[in-house]
């Protein structure tokens, strides 16, 4: 079959979506592994391919998320492997990591909590060379993470833990989270492709969104250097109560909007010391 009428076939296919024209042309690019523009210039396809497609179109038109049917997904201009046991990584999560690479230094010892995919860890080693740990509870996510930092060659040290319990007695310069943050009430509201298809670990939070916060924030101060910092993503309305609970162990916090005018990042520096 050719390729124009596989798009037209999926265009059909994807019609109830949003924008099915791109959608279409994009799964099928990324099902043959070619880029857009070349993948409308070629002329038949195999009847493996063509199968292929069709699989694929059935699956987004279910709601499955496109990386998870192609298989990757792009975080800072990096190719990273997903499946079902990690989040797609998001634009926000980009800016929390453009906010704290403005402050790693190289040699410096960071701890990235909640890795899921790695996709934080990889960019702040790639970019900074940076010391990097990893921690996760997920065994999978963890897996995944790993084949993500080989694929880019970046070294980095994944551990199994929840939370600060695989690093009990270590101190670290940068601690940096995008931890579960959706509440029980707006899980409901999630839209299908997220709350149908990405692991809800890595989503739900109690209290209110802000079991996580309270949980690392307790015990970070133990596990930071002097004049150590932490960052945060946060939940939309969860910016000020999580300034609150850094309140009394951290100085100098700091609420960024994201490109949207959300408050999203929140970040602080570990007080108890002189300033320098």
């Amino acid at each position: 079959m050719r390729i124009c009428e596989m798009t037209n076939y999926a265009k059909r296919e994807l019609s109830t979506l949003e924008n099915p024209s791109a959608e279409a042309e994009w799964l099928v690019a990324l099902t043959l592994n070619k880029r857009r523009s070349d993948a409308m210039l070629s002329d038949e396809i195999s009847k493996r391919d063509e199968n292929k497609i069709i699989k694929n179109v059935a699956r987004r038109k279910r709601g499955e998320p496109l990386a998870y049917i192609v298989g990757d997904a792009e975080f800072f201009g990096l190719r990273l492997f997903v499946n079902r046991h990690v989040l797609i990584p998001r634009p926000e999560t980009e800016e929390l990591v453009e906010c704290a690479l403005s402050f790693i230094q190289k040699g410096q010892s960071v701890l990235d909590i909640g890795t899921g995919s790695g996709a934080i860890a990889i960019a702040i080693k790639k970019f900074t060379g940076a010391a990097v740990t990893a921690v996760d509870k997920s065994r999978s996510a963890l897996k995944l993470a790993k084949k993500n930092a080989d694929f880019h060659n970046a070294c980095i040290e994944f551990l199994e833990s929840d939370l600060f319990e695989a690093v009990k007695n270590r101190k670290f310069d940068i601690i940096i989270s995008n931890p579960p943050y959706i509440s029980p009430s707006d899980y409901e509201k999630l839209e299908k492709t997220v709350k149908d298809f990405e692991p809800k670990l890595a989503l739900f939070a109690k209290k209110n969104g802000l079991e996580f916060y309270e949980k690392i924030i307790m015990n970070a101060k133990e596990h930071l250097n002097e004049n150590g910092k932490i960052f945060f993503e946060v939940g939309q309305g969860e910016a000020s109560e999580v300034k609150k609970l850094l309140e009394k162990d951290f100085r100098d916090i700091k609420i960024k909007k994201d490109l949207e005018g959300i408050d999203r990042i929140v970040y602080a520096t570990k007080s108890g010391e002189k300033y320098v």
